[in-house]
């Protein structure tokens, strides 16, 4: 393996690699939602993508081990929540292992197909899963938006080198 001039050492594949590079990736923040057998289950997304827009189309990864799976992997519907910069608190809990994310102070309501909605967020989205893609560790969500509403107040939250974050002018 070679240098290339100006970028450093490469390095071999590896997921600390992978974690690494992916720090600088400045990304959006969301928190899926879903129903589960005992109760509502979401978790703190970075990883939402849009997929397509006719139909409409959005994904997300989520891990095997995430404590969500068991209701992710048998959900008709989820919830999709883009979050604002004001929601650093609400996006940690539902990031820490073990957190009552629909406790107090966690204001939600239960939506249309059942699915939890998160209060006071940019933007949500109800949407049909439509397929749940392997890949390694994680599944790939790919899930149809149903319905929703943008019109929420604020700038969005971002993650950035390993914690949350705000845009700056």
């Amino acid at each position: 393996m070679t240098a290339t001039p100006g970028l450093g050492t490469p390095q071999l594949a590896s997921p600390d690699l992978l974690r690494s590079v992916f720090r600088r990736h400045a990304a959006g923040v969301a928190v899926i939602t879903a129903s589960g057998e005992t109760g509502p289950v979401g978790f703190t997304a970075t990883s939402l993508t849009s997929v397509s827009a006719e139909p409409p189309l959005l994904s997300f990864g989520i891990g095997t081990g995430a404590s969500s799976w068991p209701a992710v992997s048998r959900a008709d519907h989820v919830g999709v929540h883009i979050l604002g910069e004001h929601q650093q608190e609400l996006a940690a809990t539902f990031a820490r292992s073990g957190a009552d994310r629909f406790g107090a102070p966690t204001a939600w309501r239960e939506g249309p197909q059942g699915v939890p909605v998160l209060d006071d967020v940019l933007a949500w989205l109800v949407c049909r899963v439509v397929t749940r893609v392997p890949a390694g560790d994680h599944r790939i969500v790919l899930a149809e938006v149903v319905l929703g509403d943008p019109a929420g107040a604020g700038r969005p939250l971002l993650y950035h080198q390993g914690r949350f974050t705000a845009l700056r002018d």
